[in-house]
C-alpha cells in the first residue's frame, strides 16, 4: 500500500503510533512531504529513524532545507575553529526562534558519525516526486510548484515561497499532494483533517502545533490520524 503524510515536525512518538495504526509493512511505501524537523520534541530521533527505512521517502520542506543549510555551516565553523559572522548568528537565532531549537539541541548531542548521517539525509531530500497508484498520477511536493508548473526546474526557494491555490486544478492528468499549510488555515477545510479538492490534497494537520499527524492511503482514500 502507498501512504502519504506531511509536516511531522519532530513528532517521533506519534509517527511510531501511526506506523502501528496503519500496520506498516515492508511491502508498503510511505512518502513524507516535508518539514520533518523543528517544533516537536524529537526531530533528530525522527530523522534517524526515517533514514534507516528503505521504504520511506522524504520530500524536502523549508524547515528541512533551512536545517540542512545552517547545520552544515555550523559544523564547518566548529571544525575550522572559526567565529561565526553576525549575519550567520542572526540566521541561527531566527531559526531557533522559529522552532529550530529542538533540532539544534538534538543534533549537538550526536556523535560525529551520526551528525554526518543526519546532514546527508537532510541534504539528499528531493524537492518533488511523481508517482502512479492504480492508474492515477500524483505530484508530491511540500508547499508549491514554482516553475515546475510550467515544466521548468524549480529552486527550493521557489517551491517553498509560493504555496498552492487549493481550489485550482493545475494539471488535467495528475493530482498535487502537499503539506506546508495547516488545514485549519484553508477555507472550507475541517481543522486537523486532510483536505481534498478536484486537483489538490492537503496533508498538514498541524502536528506539534496543536493539531495531529494525518496520513492518507492512496489505494482506497483511507485516512488515519494520531
Amino acid at each position: 500500500m502507498t501512504y502519504l503524510t506531511a509536516n511531522l515536525h519532530g513528532c517521533y512518538s506519534e509517527f511510531m503510533e501511526l506506523l502501528r495504526q496503519i500496520k506498516f509493512k515492508s511491502s508498503d511505501v510511505l512518502y513524507v512531504l516535508g518539514d520533518i524537523v523543528d517544533y516537536g520534541e524529537e526531530p533528530i530521533e525522527l530523522i534517524c529513524d526515517l533514514s534507516m527505512r528503505y521504504n520511506v521517502y522524504a520530500i524536502a520542506g523549508e524547515h528541512d532545507y533551512t536545517a540542512a543549510r545552517l547545520l552544515s555551516n555550523f559544523e564547518k565553523l566548529i571544525q575550522q575553529g572559526k567565529t561565526p559572522d553576525p549575519a550567520f548568528v542572526r540566521q541561527m537565532n531566527d531559526w531557533v526562534a522559529d522552532g529550530g531549537k529542538p533540532t539544534l539541541d538534538g543534533y549537538r548531542r550526536l556523535d560525529s558519525e551520526m551528525k554526518e548521517g543526519v546532514l546527508d539525509y537532510l541534504s539528499d531530500m528531493l524537492l518533488y516526486d511523481n508517482i502512479e497508484v492504480r492508474g492515477r498520477e500524483y505530484l508530491l511536493v511540500h508547499a508549491g510548484l514554482g516553475s515546475l508548473a510550467s515544466g521548468g526546474q524549480p529552486t527550493p526557494d521557489e517551491m517553498f515561497s509560493d504555496p498552492l491555490d487549493w481550489n485550482k486544478k493545475y494539471f488535467d492528468n495528475k493530482i498535487i499532494v502537499a503539506g506546508h499549510v495547516p488545514t485549519e488555515k484553508i477555507p472550507g477545510a475541517v481543522p486537523g483533517k486532510i483536505f481534498k479538492t478536484e486537483g489538490c490534497i492537503a496533508l498538514d494537520c498541524g502536528a506539534a502545533r496543536g493539531g495531529r499527524v494525518g496520513c492518507l492511503r492512496l489505494e482506497d482514500g483511507a485516512e488515519f490520524y494520531v
